[in-house]
């Protein structure tokens, strides 16, 4: 009976995929190991934190480790033409605000009255000359006394590289003779006497526009005779190179003008 119990045992064949279990282990520990890999790729702050705590309580107790930083921060790109485009704009500013100090100086006496205002705005520097200053009622021909102003002015112009526009103002009252049919001829003659008194000074003709607007830009009503003598003037206005769209800033503050 011992002899037929191991021939049993003996004759039992030999399992040859028990191999089997070993790599089904394995692949399993592999298919975790890559989900691990994975849930840590996925950069999700909450998880990684759960992950890490759970690694600490099981290596030794040393907490969770410091969070992985993934926000991309928002350098500023350099761009070497806008930075050129706002440092000319700042120095064409510094310039035109020179050169509006500068007029206010030599016309002191004129804005003080109240005939003369100095702005500067998104255009350039803007003198404003009340008409009574240069030329006599209804008439084109710069005055004596206009004339050492507007030499003043061509003096800081002269030297100058600006585009400048003269432009001729007049109120609403029909004006009808020889000379000028219109305010527009009026307007624009006054403009081109300007713009001779520059040239002969000094300012290069190639720089200078002569416009005549009549009564369509009134600065002040036409309903009374103060409004009327605020209308009847001459704009001389030195263009920026580098118009910057900033608010206008009066330079100087100055009343209507009163004398027709």
């Amino acid at each position: 009976m011992e002899r037929r119990a191991r021939r049993k045992f003996d004759d039992e064949p030999e399992n040859h995929e028990r191999w089997l279990i070993s790599y089904a282990d394995f692949i399993t520990l592999l298919f975790a190991f890559f989900v691990v890999m994975y849930a840590i790729s996925s950069v999700n702050i909450g998880k990684y934190k759960v992950f890490s705590d759970a690694l600490g309580d099981a290596f030794g107790g040393q907490g969770s480790a410091e969070p992985i930083n993934t926000q991309v921060q928002n350098l500023p790109i350099p761009n070497p033409g806008l930075k050129r485009r706002t440092e000319l704009i700042r120095k064409e500013k510094e310039q035109m605000t020179k050169l509006a100090q500068d007029l206010l100086s030599t016309l002191a006496p004129l804005v003080k009255e109240g005939k003369v205002r100095v702005t500067q705005n998104s255009r350039g520097v803007s003198v404003e000359i009340n008409a009574s200053v240069l030329f006599d009622p209804g008439d084109a021909r710069l005055t004596a006394e206009s004339r050492e102003a507007l030499q003043a002015v061509a003096t800081l112009l002269k030297d100058d590289s600006h585009a400048v526009q003269v432009e001729g103002h007049s109120d609403n009252v029909p004006i009808r003779n020889a000379i000028f049919p219109s305010n527009w001829e009026l307007s624009a003659m006054r403009a081109g006497s300007v713009v001779r008194l520059f040239i002969e000074a000094g300012v290069p003709p190639e720089r200078m526009t002569a416009v005549g607007h009549a009564s369509n830009f009134p600065v002040a009503p036409n309903e009374t005779p103060e409004g009327r003598a605020r209308n009847r003037r001459v704009a001389v206005t030195i263009l920026s190179g580098i118009p910057d769209p900033s608010t206008e800033i009066p330079t100087e503050a100055a009343a209507p003008a009163t004398q027709p």
